[in-house]
């Protein structure tokens, strides 16, 4: 471990100091009726469903930024020591999430091997630094970040599996630092294809990409990202914001009613963006608008390794365009990449529809020694 580096791990039921950095939002602390004490209850409320062995805690990189982890392992395993030496899966959740919208997946994908989870540098209840307004120096901020941490935890190497936002920081962790990646695997990735000529160049002769139809609530963001950063809405709509969430993202207490008959899944998102802006500043900083990246990944997914082996997974239902996995096919080895389209799933496949999710994962984890 780097000796600059430590771990802090959070007692159960003990209250830590989490500070955020000053904003204009820290103005009104009675407007908006948030806070990380009450993300920490609403995220605890969540994990108390996981049945395997858990350990939560921070991780103090050495810069003294924070990122809050998770690490599961089979509960009572009867060979403890073979798990343990099993190439660790490490997921990484999407813009405006955090490590409890994987609380339908955890279990099972910590049977054979140990599972971690983070929350990404400035979402959920890691640290919320500054970011930088150019993209490449944004998502060079993620990338070191997951680096350290990984040097932090003495990880050799890991399964990487990233969703959406994440799916972008995985490759670019993979192109990067290619030695640490046993097998890739991108979930509905954000950023992947060019962003589509406009009309003018379809009355040229140039093709217009055709995308399935973007859901309501990715409208609404949208429609403001280009003069705020993406979830100010949420910020400043103040004690109307949690109702906002219900409204615009009522599949999220659907997807996950089984578990929480109440709005513990939506209070959850509200009290993850509602909170100082800072990994959404880095987004905004990537992203050309909210479908499109700045730095388009197809453009540099040929400088994985071709050893790499990778794995596209996409909703059926999906308003990101798995084409983009079949455009990735043709550009890298056929014989090492491979598209996965799961039925009746949308953007968040890992949730719409669980037990598959889980099949295709493990069946790929099994593949690594």
């Amino acid at each position: 471990m780097d000796p600059v580096t430590t771990i802090t791990a959070t007692a159960p039921g003990r209250n830590e100091c989490e500070t955020e950095s000053s904003s204009i939002w820290n103005w009104w602390p009675s407007w908006r009726p948030t806070s990380m004490s009450l993300l920490k209850t609403t995220e605890s409320k969540i994990l108390a469903c996981i049945q395997n062995d858990l350990w939560a805690r921070f991780v103090t990189l050495p810069n003294q930024d924070r990122i809050w982890t998770l690490t599961l392992t089979k509960k009572a395993a009867p060979k403890p020591a073979e798990q343990v030496l099993k190439t660790p899966l490490v997921m990484v959740h999407g813009f405006g999430g955090g490590v409890g919208l994987w609380i339908r997946n955890m279990d099972t994908l910590s049977r054979s091997r140990p599972l971690y989870a983070f929350d990404l540098l400035g979402f959920g209840r890691s640290s919320r630094p500054p970011f930088p307004s150019d993209a490449a120096k944004a998502e060079e901020q993620f990338v070191d970040s997951i680096e350290q941490w990984r040097q932090s935890l003495g990880l050799e190497n890991m399964v990487l599996l990233g969703h959406s936002l994440g799916g972008y920081l995985a490759t670019s962790y993979a192109i990067q630092y290619p030695s640490r990646v046993s097998h890739l695997i991108l979930v509905d990735p954000w950023g992947f294809p060019e962003q589509p000529k406009t009309q003018e160049g379809q009355d040229q002769g140039t093709e217009v990409v055709k995308r399935p139809p973007l859901p309501r609530w990715v409208k609404a963001i949208a429609a403001v990202v280009s003069l705020f950063n993406p979830l100010a809405v949420i910020r400043a709509a103040g004690p109307w914001g949690p109702g906002l969430v219900n409204r615009f993202r009522p599949d999220f207490k659907r997807k996950f009613e089984d578990l929480f008959e109440d709005d513990t899944m939506t209070q959850y998102i509200y009290h993850c963006n509602a909170q100082t802006p800072s990994g959404e500043v880095g987004f905004r900083a990537m992203a050309e608008s909210l479908g499109w990246a700045k730095r388009p990944m197809l453009q540099r997914v040929h400088q994985l390794p071709a050893s790499m082996p990778l794995t596209m997974v996409y909703g059926a239902r999906s308003w990101v365009d798995s084409s983009s996995g079949d455009s990735v096919v043709q550009i890298r080895n056929q014989a090492s990449t491979k598209v996965i389209l799961i039925d009746d799933a949308s953007h968040h496949v890992y949730a719409d529809q669980p037990e598959e999710f889980n099949r295709v994962v493990e069946k790929i984890c099994n593949s690594v020694k």
